[in-house]
């Protein structure tokens, strides 16, 4: 088959990467911090449950009005994305609001959980 017989179907495109999306600076120039946590098996559960979960994270993070740059849940994933500015505390505060809210949720490269289980 030849590419010129080739045709791309719409909204077959593969979404844009988060490195295109997340903010590298604040709107004055400042650092970025960002962070990331997977939902176990969030793609999986009833649309209500998804809902409520997606809902949860929005209200965690409307705390964070302020500090809170960017936000993304990839389903496909199970992932949820976080772009903060750099303001000392404020990682903690985010990542403890969110296990809060959604208490499903793991922040990657965290190994306190699984260090203290019997």
């Amino acid at each position: 088959m030849d590419k010129s017989e080739l045709k791309l179907s719409i909204g077959l495109a593969p979404a844009e990467p988060l490195w295109k999306l997340a903010p590298t600076r604040d709107k004055e120039g400042g650092p970025v911090s960002d962070l990331l946590m997977i939902i176990p098996k969030l793609k999986t559960k009833p649309e209500q449950y998804i809902k409520d979960t997606l809902a949860n994270i929005e209200f965690a993070l409307k705390q964070f009005s302020n500090e809170v740059l960017f936000a993304n849940v990839d389903m496909k994933l199970n992932t949820l994305w976080v772009s903060f500015k750099a303001v000392p505390g404020v990682y903690g505060d985010i990542v403890s609001t969110l296990r809060i809210n959604v208490p499903e949720a793991v922040l990657v490269g965290d190994t306190h959980s699984r260090v203290h289980k019997d």
